[in-house]
């Protein structure tokens, strides 16, 4: 192992026992990766919005993997060709109840499509006690500025008193999947 991390000419013993190389390896990979710097090991990785690799997948790198989906859909949305998107959750108590809330919500052009994930367990506090319940979840891809009826919409037609609709922002995806959503949703 020692000689994969050195050149031939040079071997582990000219700087440590193999014991110490062993001992100390967690640190001699930090230096390794400070000296030569993240940016020198991955810029393959994150020079190309096309690729994911492990400067992307960094927590510590937070900055360098939002870069290329900002440009990504700031170049989208100026060609025109989508609108700012987002994925809705919603939760429902049973089949029938998710059955009938999607087709409505596609039906009234509010979203592109939605998702039915059946066997969701729910754990909550509800007036004080902690609850659990199997619900069905609904996964909503729709356009940003819908949001607002969205919500409406699924409060007027949804059995509980205070639904779940939340929203996550789509930063990026299939073009073509994103201007079907486009043109499958009203303006």
């Amino acid at each position: 192992m020692a000689s994969t991390l050195f050149p031939s000419t040079i071997t582990a013993s000219s700087f440590v026992s193999a014991s110490a190389l062993r001992r100390r390896f967690p640190i001699v990979g930090a230096v390794c990766i400070l000296s030569l710097g993240l940016s020198n090991l991955c810029s393959s990785f994150y020079s190309s919005p096309r690729k994911t690799g492990c400067a992307q997948s960094l927590p510590l790198l937070t900055p360098l993997r939002f870069r290329s989906h900002s440009t990504a859909r700031t170049t989208m949305e100026a060609a025109g060709a989508t609108v700012p998107s987002i994925v809705v959750y919603v939760t429902v108590p049973n089949k029938e109840a998710g059955k009938k809330l999607a087709e409505s919500i596609v039906k009234e052009k509010l979203a592109a499509c939605v998702n039915r994930v059946p066997g969701v367990e729910s754990v909550y506090e509800w007036k004080g006690e902690i609850q659990t319940d199997s619900e069905e979840l609904l996964i909503i891809k729709t356009r940003q500025s819908l949001l607002e009826a969205l919500t409406e919409h699924v409060k007027a037609n949804h059995e509980y008193d205070v639904p779940e609709v939340i929203s996550l922002p789509i930063t990026g995806g299939n073009l073509q999947y994103l201007e079907w959503l486009k043109n499958s949703t009203r303006d």
